[in-house]
């Protein structure tokens, strides 16, 4: 089974992966390790860290869509997390392979920003992260950001019957609701 675990950027996504890993006993890979590669080993084309989460899905989205469907084709059991997936784009393998793939998003629609941006400076400080060193101002901007790109994939995971967990509130409760669809659930 390939697990697909997308949404914006502090919704969770890496922490469903983890929990999600242990439990099933399998990997998981982060999309940000590939756009990574693409910003500093292959920056001709104009794949990178400093688009929006769609720009990247929908120019990544061939490659990541051939290697989603070989990843299928081998029946191999693996979790892959990342923003650079969108619900109108994996529709498609999703219908394809209903048996094979198990995907959900996550997002933020109504955060409160300032205890969001709270909650990121306090985690900042306990991890490795890249916005430890990023400004009040700029986090804020990104967690708006981010409340824009949750509208608009909720709306799109509606419009295409993808599951969509929102962390707006009950994050704990609702990355568990996430982890028990992902486990449980026969598409």
């Amino acid at each position: 089974m390939l697990y697909l675990i997308s949404g914006t950027s502090r919704a969770g996504k890496t922490i469903i992966a983890n929990k999600l890993a242990t439990k099933k006993g399998i990997s998981y890979f982060s999309l940000d390790w590939l756009i990574m590669g693409f910003t500093n080993g292959l920056p001709d084309y104009g794949i990178h860290d400093k688009l929006f989460p769609d720009e990247i899905a929908e120019k990544a989205w061939s490659f990541l869509k051939a290697m989603f469907e070989s990843m299928i084709w081998e029946e191999v059991d693996y979790i892959i997390e990342g923003e650079a997936i969108l619900p109108e784009l994996v529709i498609e393998l999703l219908k394809k392979h209903p048996d094979k793939l198990k995907v959900c998003f996550v997002g933020y629609t109504d955060i409160n920003i300032d205890k969001k941006v709270k909650a990121i400076k306090d985690f900042s400080t306990t991890t490795k992260d890249w916005l430890s060193d990023k400004p009040e101002a700029y986090i804020r901007d990104h967690v708006n950001n981010m409340v824009a790109h949750s509208i608009k994939i909720e709306k799109s995971c509606k419009e295409n019957g993808i599951a969509y967990f929102n962390t707006s509130s009950h994050f704990i409760a609702t990355i568990e609701e996430a982890i028990s669809y992902l486990s449980n659930h026969t598409s």
